[in-house]
């Protein structure tokens, strides 16, 4: 993985682009999910990534503000 601080504005975008499609993915595999632990483990997955989509969208903000 490449060091977030040197990603382009470009390269945020995209890495966010795939955040909310994984999140977007994730929420169809939990809706479909009919057990109690893969709904627990398909939510802790999309808390990650909502983790990371946020701490992405504040990185490439604070591009725009430089």
């Amino acid at each position: 993985m490449a060091n977030e601080s040197t990603l382009s504005r470009d390269e945020l975008d995209d890495r966010i682009a795939i955040l909310r499609d994984n999140i977007r993915q994730l929420t169809e595999q939990a809706a479909a999910s009919l057990g109690a632990a893969d709904e627990d483990r398909t939510s802790d997955r999309i808390a990650e990534q909502s983790e990371e989509l946020q701490r992405l969208i504040k990185q490439r903000d604070a591009l725009g503000k430089k």
